[in-house]
């Protein structure tokens, strides 16, 4: 269980590629008090409403002969993912920049927050405080709260 002090006003972003929560402490540092502030979940439609068309194919010559080979389904699931996390990240930018957030933690399973940590930007980065590698979204308000700080 990670213990750390989340500051007073402070924000943390809770999310994974479909769902994130950002949550504000309206507590202190010794009593922290996470408020919902906003609520973000991806619009991603069933794969075969995404992509329609079979996987295409490649036919490559090699020497005398000929080699055909498919082309790799698109993983639709995966880019909306993606795209998500890339819109997360800018939403939390926008705040650093009109000065909503001075200081911010974002917790994500280790796969989101790689996805998410390309997205950042300079001053993002640089109002990021901490980074945590779990998977909290689905869980109540209160749970959240005690996994962070214990």
């Amino acid at each position: 269980m990670t213990k750390m002090k989340i500051e007073a006003g402070e924000w943390v972003a809770v999310c994974d590629g479909t769902k994130a929560l950002i949550l504000q402490n309206v507590g202190d540092e010794k009593f922290p008090n996470l408020r919902t502030k906003e609520v973000f979940t991806q619009k991603d439609p069933p794969t075969h409403k995404q992509g329609t068309a079979s996987p295409g194919r490649v036919q490559q010559s090699v020497g005398t002969g000929s080699v055909r080979a498919s082309v790799d389904q698109t993983d639709w699931h995966a880019q909306a993912e993606r795209a998500f996390l890339v819109e997360l990240a800018a939403r939390l930018d926008r705040a650093v920049g009109s000065g909503q957030i001075k200081s911010l933690i974002i917790v994500a399973p280790p796969r989101a927050l790689g996805v998410i940590r390309q997205a950042y930007s300079h001053g993002l980065r640089a109002a990021l405080r901490a980074e945590i590698d779990k998977d909290l979204v689905k869980m109540p308000l209160h749970e959240i709260e005690k996994h962070l700080v214990g």
